[in-house]
């Protein structure tokens, strides 16, 4: 599975942010949409990722004063990215090793999507349960007084 495949079933909204714009601001359309990250984007390229990891520790170093604070001083300018055609075994490798719960996908410098540590787990399960699913209907059809060849005697 790629990620294009799960950017096919989520869809392609995108909420993105500048990096002058106040935190205030960036923080408000996250509650307004219920998003957990904003992509933060300058002059068309990507330039960091705004999460609430990062709000969270700009608001304790702060004292939770973020009236004049801008997406600059709190946004990761290095994000971890992925494109289109990576693995999703790649990607929920890559997610773990940097605690990662958002992820850019990218085709060159646009910006294709964002994906979550959630859209991966729902891709994993779906991608079980089908597999499940197919393994139980082999199984069902499986004619009666046969045994696999391969299969221990007990």
């Amino acid at each position: 599975m790629k990620v294009s495949d799960i950017l096919r079933i989520k869809g392609g909204t995108l909420f993105t942010v500048s990096p002058d714009e106040l935190l205030i601001n960036a923080l408000k359309l996250m509650d307004d949409r219920d998003i957990g990250s904003l992509v933060v984007m300058e002059q068309g390229e990507l330039v960091g990722m705004l999460t609430v990891r990062e709000l969270t520790k700009v608001l304790v170093k702060t004292g939770g004063s973020i009236s004049s604070t801008v997406v600059r001083t709190a946004m990761d300018d290095s994000p971890l990215t992925c494109t289109t055609e990576t693995d999703m075994d790649e990607v929920r490798r890559m997610m773990l090793e940097r605690h990662a719960r958002y992820m850019p996908v990218m085709n060159k410098k646009v910006l294709m999507g964002v994906i979550s540590f959630h859209d991966v787990a729902r891709a994993v399960v779906d991608s079980q349960n089908f597999e499940n699913k197919m393994l139980k209907a082999y199984i069902h059809d499986w004619p009666e007084g046969q045994e696999p060849a391969d299969a221990p005697k007990l």
